[in-house]
C-alpha cells in the first residue's frame, strides 16, 4: 500500500482497541472518583506567561482552591499550565488530564495528579463527569469544543446543570452576539433561555463567587435555565443515578425485535 492510503484494521485489531479504551476509562474513574468537588478550566495552549489571561487563570484557580475546589485541566501549556500552577501554589489538587499531540501538547510541571490519555473522547468524559463547573478562557478549537459540548449536555439534560463561566468579554462577546443574532433570532436553532446557561465576565472574583455560591446553595446554573423542570416533563420521565433526565420506559425504536415488527 502506498503512502497516504488508508490502512484498514482487522476485526481483531478493532476488538483489542476496545480493551485499550476500557483501560483508559478504568484508570480515569479510579483516580477521578476521589478528587471531590472540582472545576474544569479550559483555554488556549498558546497563551504565554505574563499575558492577561494566563495571569487571570492563575488567579481563578488559586481562588477556587481557597474556596474548596480541585482544579482539572488538560495538563498542557498555556491556560492549562496557568490553572494548574494556581492550584498547586494554593496547595490544592492540581489535576492534569494529559493527551499526546504532535505539535503543542506537553505536560506542565504544576500537576500533582496526572493521567495520560490516548483517546480524546475518554479524556472529555473525565472533564465533564468529575466537574461541577466549567471555566473557559479564550482559546481555539479545543476550547470551543469543550464549551459547546457543555452547552449541549446541559441543554439536553444529559448532565446535571452546571455553572459555565466564560472569562474575557472582548473574546466571547462577538460569539455570543452571533449565537443570539443567527442561531436564535434568525434561524431559531436555539431557545432564548439557552443563552442563560452560561455567564460572561472579566471579573475573576465574580467567576469564583458564582461557582462557590451555586455549589453552596445547591444550584448549578445562574439565572433561569432553558431546560424544563422534571415536574413539567410528565410522569413518563424520571431521574437517573447520575442526576440526568431519562424516560422511564425505553422508546420503541430502542427495542430489538425479530424483524417482523413484533418483539
Amino acid at each position: 500500500m502506498s503512502d497516504g492510503e488508508f490502512t484498514y484494521r482487522t476485526a481483531a485489531e478493532e476488538t483489542w482497541r476496545i480493551f485499550r479504551i476500557m483501560a483508559e476509562f478504568v484508570d480515569g474513574i479510579d483516580v477521578m472518583s476521589h478528587v471531590g468537588p472540582a472545576v474544569s478550566i479550559f483555554g488556549s495552549a498558546r497563551t504565554r506567561p505574563g499575558e492577561l489571561y494566563y495571569e487571570q487563570a492563575i488567579d481563578v484557580a488559586h481562588k477556587l482552591v481557597d474556596a474548596g475546589f480541585a482544579i482539572i485541566t488538560g495538563g498542557g501549556p498555556g491556560i492549562m499550565e496557568a490553572a494548574n500552577r494556581g492550584a498547586a501554589e494554593a496547595n490544592g489538587k492540581s489535576i492534569g488530564l494529559n493527551i499526546w499531540l504532535p505539535m503543542e501538547q506537553h505536560g506542565n510541571p504544576y500537576q500533582n495528579v496526572s493521567l495520560d490519555f490516548h483517546y480524546f473522547f475518554v479524556r472529555k468524559v473525565m472533564f465533564v463527569k468529575y466537574a461541577l463547573a466549567f471555566v473557559c478562557f479564550p482559546g481555539g478549537f479545543g476550547t470551543m469544543d469543550e464549551f459547546f459540548e457543555s452547552m449541549t449536555l446541559i441543554q439536553t439534560r444529559k448532565v446535571p446543570p452546571m455553572q459555565v463561566v466564560l472569562i474575557g468579554t472582548r473574546f466571547w462577546t462577538p460569539l455570543v452576539d452571533w449565537m443570539r443574532d443567527n442561531m436564535q433570532d434568525l434561524h431559531g436553532n436555539i431557545s432564548p433561555g439557552d443563552l442563560d446557561l452560561f455567564t460572561v465576565t472579566d471579573d475573576t472574583d465574580e467567576a469564583v463567587a458564582s461557582i462557590a455560591d451555586a455549589f453552596r446553595d445547591g444550584r448549578a446554573v445562574a439565572g433561569t435555565p432553558a431546560i424544563p423542570e422534571l415536574s413539567q416533563l410528565g410522569p413518563e420521565y424520571g431521574v437517573s443515578v447520575e442526576g440526568t433526565v431519562v424516560p422511564k420506559r425505553k422508546p420503541a425504536y430502542g427495542r430489538r425485535g425479530n424483524g417482523d415488527g413484533h418483539d
